[in-house]
């Protein structure tokens, strides 16, 4: 019997549900919620059936359905990928019937942070020199630019810059000049060249490409200034003479972007991606539901927080169109899941290729069941916008921006959106970072975070032994304040960021 202090070592989430969730590694006989015992032993945040399940019938967890059983099911056995597989049903969509009006702080009363005003009236969280490429065929000089910046000791008397990063790309040429695939590449580059975490901008091209810097500069009213340059590898001489440019052009930059200082600004100013990656079976259970309720607490200050990750909504969406701020809120995000329905299938894909080999292992088994817990990190307050990847996000509140599940791809787009802040949960143990727009790491478990604490910022395991949710949700948001205000992360300790800008690439390759 696996159990300590008379508790079963398994949780039941929800009273409709048919499964439990091991709270710890169960052996052969450990008693389940109702009194029967396991057939077998039972992986950490792995399920066990609570009942017998007919052959077809649904498996709920959460109180959803994550899937059907391929096999007759008996009480105590365990539930996997070997007896539950995917399948569809019909959704509820309920639109905006969940929809409850948010009491948002007055301004005086909103919790505040130490950030950076731009001129514009943006606020952001870190001040860089960002180097964007329009090209990968300019990738390499842009990072030598980066790199040649960063040791030559130019930064050493501006103390509020906090480096020079070139955000390079494998994409801008052999593409269509215009459509889908153009346009997200457009907002892409648009968005981080705007973005407030960025106190100056260089833009490098080569000169030939699909993806002209002129076209973007025109498109968007983008002028050269002190703090806003670009320049092409063929005009300006070859290799070596850009790299010199631009090395000069960033000379100039300094006393412009090292003049900005932080100010107190309210916690209105910040968007908050909300992100998951190396998810288990207790990244709905703990990390997210803890995030769901610091984005809550964001939102009550008049702040905003960003879900995405589409494919990971996936079976759950409908949780989210029932609190819809109106009904075409919620039927732009059923689009874009039958948009992402017909994507995979013309790329002789499946929603379900999403769990991942890591993802399974830790206890997940279909998008159904991922999705579900996902979904915990948006909270409850009403979802008050649907974005395309990468559109700039203008409303505040609970909003959410369509992106692929892949994490690096994801965070982009919601930065391009906007984000100056990022909350990312793992189950598994993601080693991620994100540069301009620090990363806060919450694992789901603690192993894990025991075993990767350089990596991880917050334990929220500790949910399992007797810490509430809020009080977990309020730990978030004080570290929210605290890294949006200046605090370094682990990642950014760890020196992540550099490599992890990874626009959508979507369409032909020419």
């Amino acid at each position: 019997m696996n159990q300590e202090n008379g508790q079963s070592p398994f949780l039941r989430l929800a009273e409709t549900d048919n499964i439990a969730v091991a709270a710890r590694k169960a052996d052969e006989g450990a008693v389940l919620p109702g009194g029967t015992t396991a057939k077998a032993r039972i992986p950490f945040g792995h399920k066990v059936a609570l009942e017998a399940i007919a052959e077809g019938a649904p498996v709920r967890k959460f109180g959803q359905i994550i899937g059907f059983a391929k096999t007759a099911i008996a009480p105590g056995e365990w539930v996997h990928e070997h007896n539950l597989a995917m399948g569809d049903f019909e959704r509820d969509y309920r639109f905006s019937q969940e929809a409850r009006p948010v009491n948002v702080l007055p301004i005086e009363e909103q919790a505040t942070f130490e950030g950076y005003r731009r001129a514009n009236g943006r606020v952001g969280t870190r001040n860089y020199i960002g180097i964007l490429t329009s090209v990968n065929c300019s990738a390499s000089v842009a990072r030598f630019i980066a790199e040649a910046a960063n040791r030559s000791g130019m930064l050493d008397d501006w103390p509020e810059i906090d480096g020079v990063v070139s955000f390079t790309h494998g994409t801008g040429c052999g593409i269509a000049g215009s459509g889908e695939g153009f346009d997200m590449l457009k907002r892409t580059q648009w968005g981080y060249a705007a973005h407030p975490n960025l106190g100056g901008v260089l833009m490098v091209g080569l000169g030939c490409e699909v993806f002209q810097i002129a076209r973007l500069k025109e498109l968007y009213g983008l002028g050269e200034s002190e703090t806003f340059r670009t320049m092409t590898i063929q005009d300006t001489g070859g290799t070596r003479r850009t790299i010199e440019a631009g090395l000069e052009r960033i000379r100039e930059m300094l006393r412009a972007v090292g003049a900005h200082k932080r100010e107190t600004v309210p916690a209105s100013e910040i968007t908050l991606a909300l992100q998951c990656g190396g998810s288990d079976g207790y990244s709905g259970i703990t990390a997210n539901p803890a995030l769901g309720i610091a984005a809550d607490i964001l939102v009550r200050n008049g702040g905003t927080a960003v879900l995405a990750e589409t494919p990971e909504i996936y079976g759950a969406e409908h949780l989210l169109t029932a609190r819809a701020i109106n009904r075409a809120v919620g039927e732009k995000l059923i689009e874009r899941i039958h948009w992402w329905e017909e994507y995979t299938a013309r790329n002789m894909g499946e929603m379900n290729n999403n769990p991942s080999p890591g993802n399974k292992a830790g206890g997940l088994t279909t998008i159904l069941e991922k999705s579900l817990g996902a979904a915990a990190k948006g909270g409850s307050t009403p979802l008050n916008a649907v974005y395309e990847y990468a559109e700039l996000i203008r409303e505040k509140g609970f909003v959410f921006m369509d992106t692929p599940g892949y994490d690096p791809v994801s965070v982009t787009g919601q930065v391009a959106g906007g984000s100056n802040v990022v909350c990312f949960t793992t189950g598994r143990g993601s080693a991620y970072g994100c540069k301009p727009s620090p990363s806060i790491k919450l694992a789901t478990n603690t192993a894990m975070f025991e075993r990767m604490e350089e990596d991880m910022d917050i334990n929220c395991g500790d949910i399992l032994d007797g810490v509430t949710l809020e009080e977990k949700g309020r730990q978030i948001f004080e570290e929210v304040l605290a890294v949006a205000s200046g605090k370094r992360s682990k990642s950014e300790e760890l020196g992540y960021g550099d490599n992890e800008f990874v626009p959508w690439q979507v369409g032909a390759t020419m």
